[in-house]
């Protein structure tokens, strides 16, 4: 039986995985195992609480916290009675928080603690730690019974994910049952995945993206572990030891330049070891992604490589790490190639909120590095004139909450316009080049692709993050934040090193260096770690008039 609905992925994933260890806890001071038949009780509990307060099919019910087991329960109880829950980030301030929760009509909202109870308001507050004037889970799911049998359609809303937007206000992207039971199935059939895996989940679920992939691993029987936090990510991959986990770019833009700072401080003789490990990784890692063998020589240099260096710099991420995807943006061809050489396989796919998300993967037998992959199953993507990408299929969203005008711009006989600009090769698979709305046109109406030129920047040692401004300019710049006891004169080089492979037209001529780098309280970033790029120009503008004063 396939299942229709996330109540039926609940319901047919736990009898057919009955595990020791469906999710994994940490409680003072070490990570618990909880069972499929605690899971159980504790979600039936939670959805009978639900019900018991009126709290039934096509209500809204908002979640305002990190990652935890917790949340977990809070939204599979919601999935059992057709309740479509509301994520909340929980970085963002109390006015977006409670624009959201009117915007959503939440009748109820978990949080995590008291400093996210303090943004709700005087909506029905139920916290998963103590926190005055609310109702501790604990309490809120004990003795309740059973909940209802729901009869819940596929066309049921099933959650509201507000965009973390890069610019405007947030939007509640309505997803059906069958948006995301499709693209959850589909993900299954294509990552190498099953129930002997154990999973770090560090990204917010209020990101689509782990949400997606945090249901995909429930369905095949994985045991998932919740992140402390994310500046305990490092200590939480050596205790958990995972297998297989996602990020976004810039967790593994850092991975890549920690690994590159080791290296740089190595005796002259280890370097020259580690750099012949990694040459002899890169190679072996050309037939992976082919999904060939390697020929018996190579393989031998492999192993010992593998025992030499590569094994050693394995173990940043516990050890056992044999597959590692990424996404909510692109990620640099370099670092990427990098990670392949030192053994692992990582798997770059696309998608957008909108689309539940995934729409294109690369295959662990069949990637290409500079591509996002292939459309999954069931999803078309197609290219318009102007170069943006469109997409049609099952996960495509029902559209935007109380914007019928913003869900008819983007949707259109069928084709979601994604607001990517990108092409498809030969083969099918997808290359993003640029956000469409990203794009800068200097005042000699040259157009600029900003990320590519602020990707390259960024692999460069001497440089924490950057963003290439220039619309309606002579020339384009950047903003640049410099790596920990860098100087000017060294990020000028990695600024000329650049522009050597850049045309003449999208050469940074100018660059002005920021005392910090940008952070989502800064307000600078999302919470999935994207540029505001408004936001940026915004806070910096005299810096930026500064550039182009002369």
């Amino acid at each position: 039986m396939e299942p229709v609905t996330l109540g039926d992925v609940y319901r047919l994933s736990m009898e057919r995985n009955p595990k020791p260890d469906r999710y994994l806890r940490k409680r003072n001071g070490a990570w618990e195992p909880v069972s499929a038949a605690a899971l159980d009780r504790d979600v039936r509990g939670c959805a009978a609480a639900l019900a018991a307060l009126g709290i039934g099919r096509g209500d809204r019910v908002a979640i305002l916290s990190y990652n935890r087991y917790e949340w977990a329960v809070a939204d599979w109880a919601c999935q059992l009675l057709g309740v479509a829950d509301v994520p909340i980030y929980s970085t963002l301030p109390a006015d977006q928080v409670q624009f959201i929760l009117k915007d959503a009509g939440a009748k109820a909202v978990f949080v995590e603690n008291a400093g996210q109870a303090a943004k709700v308001g005087d909506l029905k507050a139920i916290a998963f730690d103590p926190a005055p004037g609310t109702t501790p889970f604990a309490e809120f799911i004990a003795g309740k019974g059973e909940p209802p049998r729901v009869a819940i359609a596929a066309d049921d809303l099933a959650t509201l994910i507000y965009t973390s937007g890069t610019t405007g206000v947030p939007k509640g992207v309505m997803l059906t049952q069958r948006n995301l039971v499709s693209n959850l199935t589909t993900c299954c059939s294509i990552l190498d995945c099953s129930a002997e895996d154990v999973v770090l989940s560090f990204l917010p679920l209020s990101h689509s993206f782990e949400r997606i992939l945090d249901y995909a691993l429930f369905w095949k029987g994985a045991a998932i572990a919740h992140a402390e936090d994310v500046d305990k990510v490092v200590p939480n991959l050596a205790e958990i030891r995972p297998t297989l986990m996602g990020a976004v770019p810039r967790f593994y833009e850092k991975i890549y330049a920690k690994v590159r700072e080791s290296t740089a401080k190595m005796p002259g003789w280890k370097r020259g070891l580690f750099e012949w490990a990694r040459k002899t990784g890169g190679a072996e890692a050309e037939y992976r992604r082919r999904g060939e063998r390697a020929p018996l020589g190579l393989r031998l240099r492999m192993s010992i490589a593998r025992w030499l260096a590569l094994g050693k710099m394995a173990k940043r991420l516990g050890g056992r790490m044999r597959l590692l995807v990424s996404g909510g943006g692109a990620l640099s061809r370099d670092v990427n190639e990098y990670l392949w050489s030192l053994g692992f396989t990582v798997l770059e796919g696309y998608g957008l909120t909108e689309t539940s998300p995934v729409l294109c993967i690369n295959l662990s037998k069949k990637t290409k590095l500079g591509t996002v992959g292939p459309p999954i199953p069931g999803v078309e993507i197609k290219i318009a004139a102007d170069g943006e990408i469109l997409a049609r299929g099952p996960n495509i969203m029902k559209g935007y909450l109380n914007r019928p005008e913003d869900t008819a711009a983007v949707l259109k006989d069928g084709w979601f316009a994604t607001g990517d600009i990108g092409e498809l090769d030969a083969d099918g698979f997808l290359r993003i080049t640029d956000r469409k709305k990203d794009l800068l046109k200097t005042s000699n109406g040259k157009y600029i692709a900003p990320q590519p030129i602020e990707n390259k920047l960024k692999l460069s040692p001497h440089v924490l993050n950057a963003i290439v401004i220039g619309d309606r300019q002579k020339f384009p710049a950047a903003l640049i934040v410099a790596a920990p006891g860098a100087t000017r004169e060294r990020v000028g080089e990695a600024v000329e090193a650049v522009n050597k492979d850049l045309p003449h037209h999208e050469k940074i001529v100018k660059f002005a260096m920021l005392d910090q780098d940008f952070t989502i309280e800064g307000g600078e970033l999302t919470p999935t770690m994207k540029v505001k790029r408004r936001a940026v120009e915004k806070k910096y503008a005299s810096v930026i008039s500064g550039l182009y004063e002369s």
